[in-house]
């Protein structure tokens, strides 16, 4: 009977959201309860969540770990969603009052920085140069049938005295109470607590190393017990041996003197430091003691609590700061403020307040249908048909006690050490007996009885046969590896696959491993100093070590391979471990895990979601898949975590020469970071340190699981191709240099009259011919940081400042195109804040923002793993967005232009002539203007899909200086009648000199007269046309756009 029970019992993990499932959306109850009683459950469906309604009160903690159990979440404060299902089972329910609710902005508990664990008090220091200090409590005591007191102390090394930390006298009797000390042989204070002026044994100790210790006391009327606590522990203990009284009220209680008197003649003064003095009316606890040694607060009031305001002091006793390690100050905080849904407005709104983490209130928890379903599927198919390891777990158990309601997801009912184990061992003979192997029920069963066993605190059960005292730790962590083992194992892949709609994958067993062993490590480490359990998939080492002067960092491997050679290691930096020393840490526990199976248990289809980090047009990106095997590693100082660095290698798949790259990333598993998956890989705070050919080194700021993700690209590009892209860039930039030198000095030697045109002609070429320049040393300063810095910058300017300047270069032509009533000068100061001004502003506010994040890494331009780049590509994209519309509005004009000629001509020529002038209408001026607007850049969008465009891309961009020469200066007819009118003017001067008197000559400053007077030939791409529209010889484009009486004239053509 009872095997059947304990086999529903597991059967019970997976069908608590499914005993009953409605047709449609809407409410169910369901009458019967896993305990075989009559209980209440309500659930509402939608079309994709399930809500299930825990009328039982738990605290926060116990609701969300009661949800997590049944693969489930508790509803979320805001989601629109999770309020309609709230609300409904509230309407039917009938409830007031508040229930908790998941707020996805509170801050995640992990492990603190040491700065966050430390809280400052104010502490009396008693000097040793005078024995006369003493500090005197101001106030009334009553009589006290019970008390405890506590103290931290700081002795003085150098005193070797018999010290009286406190003494409490009253009138009819000075020795009612009193705690003192003494120095031994071994380095040692011994305390003794004498009550009623009995003098208890020195046995209770802590070392004399001049940290700071936490000491209480308690004695009790009734059968007068006594205790001594150092440091949350109990060092001594004693019961009777005197008279059954109370401590007499009205008297005084002093610190660092023993009063032979009542209040006075003090002897065996105390030298140290003395703080946070607290004294309760009753007997404590030990684990209140355990609490109050982390800075937690207690519900039972104090009768006095630590205020230096509310003593007197003689004058050698000073007030000193102190800085005292209170790692549950934070987490007290953490626990205030969690909030709750009280209840709904007039309007049907919600409405929300807070309230303290540790009260019990009912819940909601949320599922999605998918997993709903995928749970009912797999119940029916057990209780139809069980597995064979539910078969054996039947057998196995027959005979056990005690096991009902532990794993019926029963809320409230804590499962105990004793029954944790008694379940882990049955599983792991059911599953040494199972060959057939697990079915995805028995996966779900098993993944949830190791995270309620991990649920376990470590203060449940004190006493009796469930308690950790009667249960060895470490055969207990035996077990629990074994069982995760097995569910790990690579032959359970496609199981895994089978439930991925319910659990999110192996990395929840990972979480119920960290969580078990973290648990239990103060326990471990008081039967052993160090535990290794290696099994077939997992390896799990936790070792203990004493904090002292040159304390080494702890290194872990996974595989039995010899330490040299690194692999799958990890480690914590010596500085580290000698950090906690200096923040007074006195032990320090490392936790290491190593998972070598985990890989294929995630798909390999499936990507993980992650930005690539490299994205250019020499690989492409397909996706990032799991890279090596997981390694974990847990620091405990003095028993608490503390977030600390680790460093660590690990192998991953060696690159290949098959088209295929894995860039390695350095990253971890965030439980937090996606909570309805069961978290997701994150990257924050890790760093790739230096890459290898089948392993990587990483560094990391905290403790986790790590992992090596592999972003995997298609290699689109070979060696050779690459090294001809950087030749063919080289020889063009060199070529386009040149050009642009050349028709700079054409504009100036030929006499080229100045106009707006010419000054956008020039103001381009200067920025154009600085930033290919710059382009083509900078693999010079890559060796410098700081030169390769300011080359940076530079580039960033000048090329921002050439694509500036071809969008005055559209302006321009759009306001010939399109008339614009702005005078030439007011222009030219627009076209000169665009074209300097506006880079200039844009790189200076890149670098005052973020100069750490400015360069990349390995060469001379700005980063394209941060947002860097956007500072360079956001503005280009606006401005060849600007451009295209431009260029667009020229070609409808010169495509009018043509059809006008078209018309003029006979009907029999303009049949002929119509599809030829059209074409070319349109040809023309997207040839002559695509390099000068910037327009080829549109193509480095499309680098990535081909070789061929890569090298289309280079030549229309590394060689437009080169087309600029050509339309600037070659075609261009200004300069080429510029240069007629020169080489007329030489001839005539010669026969001048000939024939005529010199002073008959004209002016030298007559060519830019006559310029003005003369037309261009109609070919030329840059001047007026004035060819009658019947000319049918001409090959240049005329654009005529009259307004007000003016006419303006753009020629596009090419000879």
């Amino acid at each position: 009977m009872t095997g059947t029970l304990l086999t529903l019992v597991l059967l019970c993990c997976i069908v608590v959201l499914c005993e009953c499932e409605p047709t449609q959306p809407g409410l169910d109850r369901g009458e019967r309860g896993s305990d075989g009683g009559s209980s209440m459950r309500l659930v509402h469906q939608t079309s994709d969540w399930v809500f299930q309604l825990v009328n039982v009160s738990l605290a926060l903690s116990q609701a969300g770990s009661f949800c997590r159990g049944q693969f489930s979440s508790l509803t979320t404060l805001g989601q629109p969603v999770d309020e309609e299902g709230t609300l409904e089972l509230i309407r039917q329910a009938g409830l007031q009052g508040p229930m908790w609710v998941r707020d996805p902005n509170r801050p995640i508990s992990r492990s603190l920085a040491l700065a966050k664990q430390y809280v400052l008090f104010q502490a009396l220091n008693f000097p040793r140069d005078s024995q006369e200090g003493y500090g005197r409590v101001n106030m009334t005591f009553p009589a006290l049938p019970a008390v405890s007191v506590c103290v931290r102390v700081q002795w003085d090394p150098q005193w070797y005295q018999v010290s009286t930390m406190y003494s409490y006298a009253a009138a009819v009797f000075t020795n009612e109470f009193q705690l003192r000390g003494q120095l031994d042989g071994a380095g040692r204070i011994l305390l003794a607590l004498i009550v009623h002026g009995q003098h208890r044994p020195y046995k209770a100790s802590f070392p004399n190393d001049g940290a700071w210790h936490h000491l209480c006391v308690t004695w009790r009327k009734t059968d007068g017990q006594w205790a001594i606590y150092v440091d949350g522990e109990r060092g001594d203990m004693g019961s009777g041996s005197d008279t059954p009284r109370d401590i007499h009220g009205d008297g005084i209680l002093i610190l660092g003197q023993d009063q032979d008197s009542f209040g006075g003649n003090f002897t065996e003064p105390f030298v140290g430091n003395i703080t946070d003095l607290n004294v309760w009316d009753t007997a404590l606890e030990q684990r209140q003691f355990h609490a109050l040694n982390g800075c937690s607060s207690l519900t039972q009031d104090a009768i006095f609590t630590w205020s230096i305001d509310n003593m007197t002091r003689h004058p050698v006793v000073r007030e000193v700061p102190a800085m005292l390690f209170c790692p549950a100050v934070h987490r007290q905080r953490e626990m205030q403020g969690c909030r709750t849904l009280e209840g709904w407005s007039s309007q049907q709104l919600p409405l929300y307040d807070s309230a303290d983490c540790s009260t019990t209130l009912p819940f909601i928890c949320r599922t999605s249908r998918e997993s709903y379903v995928k749970m009912k599927e797999l119940s029916e198919s057990q209780r139809s048909h069980p597995s064979p390891f539910m078969h054996h777990l039947m057998q196995i158990s027959n005979g056990t006690q005690g096991v009902e309601g532990v794993m019926g997801g029963q809320p409230g009912i804590q499962m105990s050490w004793g029954q944790a184990s008694s379940l882990l061992n049955m599983s792991r003979q059911a599953l040494e007996d199972t060959r057939e192997g697990l079915q995805p029920g028995d996966m779900l069963s098993m993944v949830q009885l190791l995270a309620r066993a991990a649920d376990v605190p470590t203060d449940t059960a004190a006493e009796g046969n469930d308690s950790l005292a009667t249960i060895s730790a470490g055969e207990l962590s035996h077990t629990f590896i074994t069982v995760a083992d097995s569910l790990i194992s690579q032959d359970n892949a496609p199981k895994w696959q089978a439930i991925k709609q319910v659990v999110s994958g192996p990395m929840a067993v990972v979480k119920s491993i960290d969580r078990m062993v973290t648990s239990l490590s103060t326990q471990l480490m008081t039967e052993t100093d160090h535990l290794l359990i290696h099994r077939s998939n997992i390896k799990l080492e936790v070792q203990q070590q004493s904090l002292g002067e040159g304390s080494s960092g702890p290194k872990f491997c996974g595989p039995d391979v010899e330490s040299v050679t690194n692999i799958d290691c990890i480690s914590v930096p010596t500085q580290n471990m000698q950090n906690l020393h200096d923040n007074g840490f006195q032990k320090v526990t490392v936790v290491n895990t190593w998972y070598s199976s985990l890989r294929p248990l995630f798909n390999a289809e499936e990507n993980i979601t992650m930005i690539p980090i490299v994205t250019d047009g020499i690989q492409r990106y397909l996706g990032t898949i799991l890279g090596s095997s997981v390694i974990s590693t847990t620091v405990l100082g003095d028993g608490q975590p503390v977030s600390m660095a680790v460093r660590f290698q690990l192998q991953h798949r060696s690159q290949n020469s098959a088209g295929t790259v894995y860039d390695p990333v350095c990253a971890f598993w965030d439980f937090d970071l996606m909570p309805e998956a069961g978290g997701w890989w994150s990257t924050k705070g890790c760093e790739v340190i230096s890459k290898h050919y089948d392993s990587t080194v990483c560094f990391c700021n905290h403790t986790t699981n790590f992992a090596l993700l592999l972003q995997v690209y298609e290699v689109q590009r070979s060696p050779e191709s690459e090294r001809a892209l950087q030749v063919m860039t080289f020889i063009g930039c060199g070529v386009s240099l040149c050009g642009l030198l050349f028709t700079f000095i054409l504009f100036f030697a030929v006499g080229v009259p100045k106009s707006d045109r010419t000054t956008v002609h020039k103001n381009l070429i200067v920025a154009l011919g600085i930033a290919e320049l710059l382009l083509m040393c900078s693999d010079w300063a890559s060796a410098n940081e700081g030169a390769c810095l300011l080359v940076t910058a530079l580039l960033h300017l000048f090329f921002m400042a050439s694509f500036s300047w071809m969008l005055v270069e559209g302006l321009l032509l759009w306001s010939k195109v399109v008339s614009v009533n702005i005078s030439e000068d007011r222009r030219m100061k627009m076209y000169y804040g665009i074209g300097w001004g506006l880079p200039v502003v844009i790189v200076g506010v890149t670098l005052t923002i973020s100069l750490d994040k400015y360069k990349a890494d390995s060469h001379c331009w700005l980063n394209v793993e941060t947002d860097m780049i956007w500072a360079f590509v956001g503005p280009v994209l606006l401005i060849l967005a600007v451009n295209a519309v431009v260029l667009c509005r020229v070609v409808m004009v010169t495509v009018s232009s043509a059809r006008r000629r078209v018309k003029k001509h006979t009907p029999s020529s303009a049949s002929k002539l119509h599809t030829f002038d059209l074409t070319w209408a349109v040809t023309r001026p997207v040839l002559i203007l695509l390099p000068v607007l910037g327009l080829t850049w549109l193509c480095g969008v499309l680098v990535h899909l081909s070789m061929v465009v890569a090298y289309v891309f280079i030549a229309l961009n590394a060689f437009q200086g080169l087309y600029i020469f050509l339309v600037y200066a070659v075609y261009n007819s200004e300069v080429r009648n510029a240069i007629k009118r020169i080489k007329e003017k030489r001839k005539a001067l010669s026969f001048t000199n000939c024939s005529q008197p010199i002073s008959f000559l004209p002016s030298q400053r007559g060519p830019a007269q006559s310029w003005t007077h003369s037309l261009p030939r109609p070919s030329s791409p840059e001047t007026s046309g004035t060819s009658g529209p019947g000319s049918t010889t001409s090959t240049s484009l005329v654009i005529k756009n009259g307004r007000r009486g003016r006419i303006g004239w753009v020629g596009l053509g090419l000879e």
